[in-house]
């Protein structure tokens, strides 16, 4: 990079945790001792305004740069850049760390015979096993529960849905990359029958009797999916009410989905439709 009066650095103030923003400003290869110059300036500068935090997102293509940033740590990566941190002053480092959970989904979907919707996957813990199970999956960036798993119904079995509840959730510690795992289980209500197997990850996919699912001796001997099992039949007995999905916003206009147990709070979306 030639010529040091090119601005390498864009700065932006981060309220949340008193620090600074801190993005590449230039596409071009960037000589790494003249980086590393600069970058120790503006923490200087910064050091001198009481900053706290700086986040340094290296876009990939700036990968070696990253030895040049003395004192800075990993945060967390994606597939198109790099994120660094360097808390400045000789305190407790405040930073929140990186994502620390994984979102799955398992959907329990059942017709007006009191069949369930099963599959058998092709890989997985559960290959070879002929255990059937709900269709499962994990929600994706950006992505909301309730969409979720009915895009995994639909991927899976070619199944229509419609989400209908919450049911129960559970989480777990150490599992996918040593990340915590959270997963819903969800009620759908079908609306459509014909079953279409994905043929990458489904080995076979059926509707089910009900009595028989909860026959299978895996269900039986483990506690987590006979506890899931019984929920769901409860459900489907009415003698349990789980969590609906409302749709509300946030402070700052998000839309986001609320869940809630619209049994005993039914008289909160009457008010709201009142103000309406």
């Amino acid at each position: 990079m030639a010529g040091e009066s090119i601005e390498l650095l864009s700065a932006v103030e981060d309220k949340r945790y008193g620090g600074v923003n801190l993005d590449v400003a230039v596409e071009d290869p960037i000589d790494s001792a003249l980086f590393h110059s600069k970058l120790q300036a503006e923490i200087s500068k910064w050091r001198q305004q009481e900053k706290k935090g700086i986040w340094l997102k290296l876009p990939i293509r700036h990968s070696n740069l990253v030895d040049s940033a003395t004192g800075f740590r990993y945060h967390h990566a994606e597939s198109d850049y790099l994120m660094l941190v360097y808390w400045i002053p000789d305190t407790p480092d405040t930073l929140p760390a990186n994502a620390s959970h994984r979102v799955g989904v398992g959907a329990f979907v059942i017709n007006n015979k009191r069949e369930v919707l099963v599959v058998q996957e092709t890989n997985g813990r559960f290959r070879g096993t002929g255990v059937w199970k709900m269709p499962t999956g994990a929600v994706n960036e950006g992505e909301d529960i309730c969409n979720a798993v009915i895009r995994e119904v639909m991927e899976e079995t070619g199944i229509e849905t419609k989400f209908v509840e919450v049911l129960a959730f559970r989480q777990s510690h150490k599992s996918f990359f040593q990340k915590s795992d959270l997963f819903f289980v969800c009620m759908l209500e079908p609306q459509s029958f014909d079953i279409k197997s994905q043929a990458s990850e489904i080995e076979a996919a059926q509707w089910m009797p009900v009595e028989d699912y909860l026959a299978q001796s895996f269900v039986q001997e483990n506690e987590l999916f006979d506890f899931i099992a019984k929920i769901c039949i409860s459900k489907l007995d009415g003698k349990y009410i789980g969590f609906s999905n409302v749709l509300t916003s946030t402070s700052s206009g998000k839309k986001t989905y609320l869940y809630f147990n619209n049994r005993d709070a039914s008289h909160l979306l009457a008010s709201n439709h009142d103000q309406a």
